[in-house]
């Protein structure tokens, strides 16, 4: 599933020709995806202007010139995909339409994007901008790793007690918004720390220390654009290439990279999910 990194990726890729743009036309080809559709979304989105684009954990969020703000999540496999600018940014011709096209925006501009989701868990929904935070799927969020509300303070008093490892405190949504799986795994590593280790033996100047480490990963992987595993892919149609620069995650079987450690990339697994780390370097 795409982390903070791809959805951010995906969200600077749409800015240009969404924002301040109005939606000529909406299709919407099935009922639902993960969850039905929000009534008369056809008629709720055309001819609105796309005010802005922002991002709350791994969600993008459109703001609509009707006081209402159109919810995207990717789920799974889910693509949105841009063709047609007619500013050059994005020069792909209109693709002929695929049968997982799902929802297809026409903005005024000439400028198409495509929401192409194979899986079908990705999820959309329109909401009063005024009560976003108040969303069932974003009221209980905590808060974005890259802000200021996520501090060294914060963190530290987040993990103190807690008896879980630090892999899951640090992947529960309530607790820090947009952290997965795959830059747990590369934060952990840098910061020299097992993700079998209890978050409450963690003392508090080490959890603070993980508040840099955990946004350097999540800028450098924002300015590779993203990681492509499976089906992630950029507005542009392109790949990521963070996956590329993986220290850890997915390389079970292979020698460390820190300088001098003669240690083997380990996995376990830990709440269904596979933990990658080096056992020498980190403890």
């Amino acid at each position: 599933m795409p982390e903070l990194p791809e959805v951010e990726t995906v969200r600077r890729g749409l800015a240009p020709v969404m924002e301040g743009q109005v939606i000529a036309r909406a299709a919407v080809n099935r009922p639902d995806l993960r969850w039905p559709f929000p009534p008369d979304m056809v008629a709720r989105l055309t001819g609105q202007r796309v005010l802005m684009l922002r991002r709350r954990s791994k969600y993008i969020l459109a703001d609509l010139g009707s006081g209402e703000t159109l919810l995207i999540h990717l789920g799974m496999s889910g693509r949105m995909l841009i063709s047609g600018d007619p500013l050059g940014r994005f020069v792909h011709a209109h693709p002929a339409p695929e049968k997982h096209d799902h929802v297809v925006l026409d903005m005024e501009s000439g400028a198409r994007i495509t929401f192409n989701d194979p899986r079908r868990f990705g999820a959309m929904d329109l909401m009063p901008t005024a009560t976003t935070e108040t969303h069932p799927l974003l009221a209980k969020l905590g808060p974005e790793p890259l802000g200021n509300d996520f501090n060294a303070p914060y963190l530290a008093a987040m993990l103190r007690g807690r008896n879980t490892p630090v892999k899951s405190a640090l992947l529960d949504q309530r607790i820090v918004a947009g952290l997965g799986n795959i830059y747990v795994c590369e934060t952990l590593f840098r910061a020299r720390i097992s993700p079998r280790r209890r978050a409450g033996n963690i003392s508090g100047k080490r959890a603070g220390a993980l508040v840099p480490i955990v946004r350097d990963v999540l800028r450098d992987a924002i300015t590779a654009g993203g990681s492509s595993l499976r089906d992630f892919r950029q507005a542009d149609g392109e790949l990521g290439y963070f996956q590329h620069s993986f220290d850890v995650y997915g390389r079970e079987g292979e020698a460390c990279r820190t300088q001098g450690c003669d240690g083997v990339i380990g996995r376990v697994v830990q709440s269904g999910r596979s933990s990658f780390y080096c056992p020498r370097c980190q403890r």
